[in-house]
């Protein structure tokens, strides 16, 4: 889909979607504030998939563990500084009352309606459960105008001379009915809200970050000089997109009209192609992860096809090698007498020249799954089991284990290095007294012995937003993408069913990350089973950059609702603020009527 702006009319319209069965769109996601774009403000095509752009945080309890919580009737107003405010009636995920926001409505702001801040409640002095809201800025009377409606068919009034301060509001003052012009469109499942006029940057922006771009264009140099078939070989092209992004790709370059002994001009033709990888590539192999070591690549996942009992390995000298490399067995639930199975997870990481493979591990079934870590001895071969260490169960600082086994479990850590110093990121839930969910971790660790801890942990995030806590409470599977002076760190939000999902937190230069204020959360997945059609529940994704440059996001999904757990690889693209797209698929990846190229070449 290509949306184009209009410097004068460029229309959003806010809306939320009807439930459908949990496997389609829960109540859930369906209560979400969502988005379309239309020039015309009759024609609306919608972004993001058609998934949630906003949703309501959940709310805390005393032992930390969190109440899910839903929107809906959302409503996009004008802020007096010129950015925007969103007001909603917050409810229960199922879309009734919610007794803690009985007579209040929830505020939002934005700047450029992509990243929101949950304000909070405001309190509209009302003792009945608000039913529907809207908002707007009066310039000449220097207020903000909220009419509102509750659950007896009552309508109301309050003033607010600044709404994001929560304060001084007048007491309800009764009104007439009020209704929004009807909004006739197509888009699946649709309730209607409001439609706001906005700027052409922000739709421009809008569009560019909330639809997959396609390849428009494919650049090659007019004249290149050249001494060898290498330098010829080094030559590029350059892919555009139809949201100004661009991509460095490799050309086939027909070098038979060459005659490498004469200098002068000669006009070549070339392919544009890269590397596709046709999804699964990996059938019951979930959680992968790629890396290069020594000069080879290694693949490892967690192996679905025996109930998670054994890790194996994969070697070859290019990543294309990996998908038919034979699998070589480097741990099992047999090979030491602590580690009985549920051996999930598996990553390679490299710390001060060292080569690890964390992952999870039990002694006695799920309420006992730790994070271990194994080393490859100096010298040693990924591929030969000999040559790995047994594995160790990560420990605190003070040498006890990080959890109670049979209590708290650990999993899917996953190693950063920032500023110089090692850190870990892991997913941990404690079950007992309560069920608490799964929350991400963070903790700076000896690179010595990287299962060591060296300060205390500190609560990274919590499956607040509903699409993390859409069947279970649960954040796991984190992996960092660390790209011009940004840290991108991925991780995985609800069961690991079809509504298994990819979400993003991020942390600029020099941040400290051990303060969770330094970290920036996406409010909306970035992958979902809405991305890419016929791959269902992406997750626990984690990427490896190939000897061209090009990083790869290896993922797993079903190939079908019920299909198995696989793996597959997919490009990355970085969108106009350099954030990585995880859906861009190879049909719009690169057009293939614009791979056919030419050039002069001058052999000097």
């Amino acid at each position: 889909m290509t949306l184009q702006t209009n410097k004068k009319t460029n229309y959003i319209l806010c809306y939320t979607r009807l439930p459908r069965e949990d496997i389609i769109y829960s109540s859930k996601l369906a209560y979400s504030m969502h988005l379309a774009y239309s020039n015309d403000g009759i024609n609306f095509e919608p972004l993001n998939h058609n998934s949630g752009i906003l949703f309501a945080k959940a709310t805390e309890n005393e032992n930390g563990s969190l109440n899910a919580k839903s929107l809906k009737n959302p409503y996009i107003f004008h802020l007096k500084d010129g950015n925007f405010g969103v007001i909603a009636v917050r409810i229960k995920p199922d879309g009734t009352n919610d007794d803690e926001s009985k007579g209040k409505v929830l505020i939002f702001s934005s700047p450029d309606l992509l990243q929101y801040k949950e304000i909070g409640l405001l309190d509209l002095k009302g003792n009945t459960f608000v039913n529907d809201v809207a908002c707007h800025y009066d310039n000449e009377k220097k207020v903000y105008i909220i009419k509102w409606s509750d659950d007896l068919g009552n309508y109301y009034m309050n003033l607010i001379e600044d709404i994001t301060t929560l304060n001084h509001i007048s007491d309800p003052k009764p009104i007439e009915s009020f209704r929004f012009n009807s909004v006739q469109t197509k888009i699946e499942g649709i309730v209607p809200r409001n439609v706001i006029q906005v700027s052409e940057e922000i739709a421009r922006r809008l569009i560019c970050k909330l639809t997959v771009p396609t390849n428009i264009k494919i650049e090659v140099p007019e004249k290149v000089a050249v001494k060898t078939e290498k330098d010829l070989e080094n030559v590029r092209a350059t892919a555009i997109y139809s949201d100004g992004t661009t991509d460095t790709k490799r050309v086939n370059w027909d070098k038979s009209g060459i005659d490498w002994s004469k200098p002068g001009t000669y006009r070549i033709t070339g392919t544009v192609y890269q590397d596709h990888y046709s999804f699964p590539i990996a059938i019951d192999r979930a959680d992968p992860c790629i890396t290069k070591w020594n000069g080879k690549y290694y693949f490892i996942a967690t192996n679905d096809a025996d109930g998670n009992h054994s890790l194996y390995i994969r070697e070859a000298d290019t990543i294309p090698g990996l998908v038919d490399a034979e699998e070589i067995l480097i741990l099992d639930s047999n090979t030491y007498e602590d580690i009985k199975g549920l051996l999930w997870a598996p990553e390679f990481h490299i710390i001060d020249g060292d080569l690890y493979i964390f992952h999870g591990a039990t002694s006695n079934g799920f309420y006992y799954e730790q994070s271990h870590v194994m080393k490859l001895r100096k010298g040693g071969n990924p591929v030969c089991a000999k040559d790995w260490s047994r594995p160790y169960r990560v420990v605190k600082k003070d040498g006890t284990y990080l959890c109670e086994a049979g209590k708290t479990i650990s999993l899917d850590m996953t190693v950063i290095k920032w500023n110089e110093e090692y850190y870990v990121v892991w997913s941990q839930r404690e079950f007992i007294p309560e069920d608490l969910g799964a929350w991400l971790y963070i903790a700076k660790v000896d690179p010595k012995e990287p299962w060591r801890l060296v300060c205390d942990p500190v609560v990274l995030t919590k499956p607040e937003y509903g699409w993390e806590n859409n069947n279970v409470f649960v954040v796991e599977g984190p992996f960092a993408l660390i790209r011009n002076n940004k840290l991108f760190l991925t991780y995985s939000g609800s069961l690991i069913d079809e509504t298994y999902v990819i979400g993003l937190l991020t942390a600029e230069k020099g941040a400290d990350l051990l303060n969770p204020a330094s970290w920036t959360k996406c409010n909306y997945p970035l992958l979902t089973s809405r991305s890419v059609p016929g791959e269902y529940g992406p997750g626990h994704n984690s990427y490896v950059m190939d000897d061209y440059g090009i990083i790869w996001n290896v993922y797993h999904a079903r190939p079908g609702i019920k299909g198995p757990r696989s793996s597959g690889i997919r490009r990355v693209h970085f969108d106009i603020d350099g954030y990585p797209r995880l859906d861009l698929t190879e049909d719009k990846d690169l057009n293939r009527d614009l791979t056919k190229v030419a050039m002069d070449v001058v052999l000097i």
